[in-house]
């Protein structure tokens, strides 16, 4: 698979997984945020909870296990931690989750899938 495809496909599964948190009761704040030191998928909003969120997409549902490790979350963390004073408030939980993504698969949701010093 070419580049070009492999991102078309993963902005399809970002569009996925922006709907199935819909669909959860999130309200999406943000896509695509860039900061100096990385980039988060989508920013969602349930509540008190504030979610950076990670959004891997497989051609096969058997890669997903690996399609996620401490590198790619601590990126995540960096740019969360940069970005969490303009999305969240005062008294907010705030965490990074996980949505691994692939077809004929329902997505599936790592709910607070970094803490520091992991």
């Amino acid at each position: 698979m070419s580049r070009a495809e492999a991102e078309r496909r993963g902005r399809r599964g970002e569009v996925l997984a922006l709907w199935w948190l819909r669909l959860r009761g999130w309200r999406i704040l943000a896509r695509r945020v860039k900061v100096k030191v990385g980039e988060v998928d989508i920013v969602a909003r349930k509540g008190r909870t504030v979610a950076f969120v990670e959004v891997k997409w497989r051609r096969d549902a058997g890669l997903l296990g690996d399609a996620i490790d401490a590198h790619r979350l601590r990126r995540v963390a960096r740019a969360a931690e940069m970005l969490a004073p303009r999305y969240a408030k005062v008294g907010d939980d705030v965490r990074i989750d996980v949505i691994l993504v692939a077809p004929r698969t329902w997505p599936r949701r790592i709910a607070n899938a970094w803490q520091p010093g992991a």
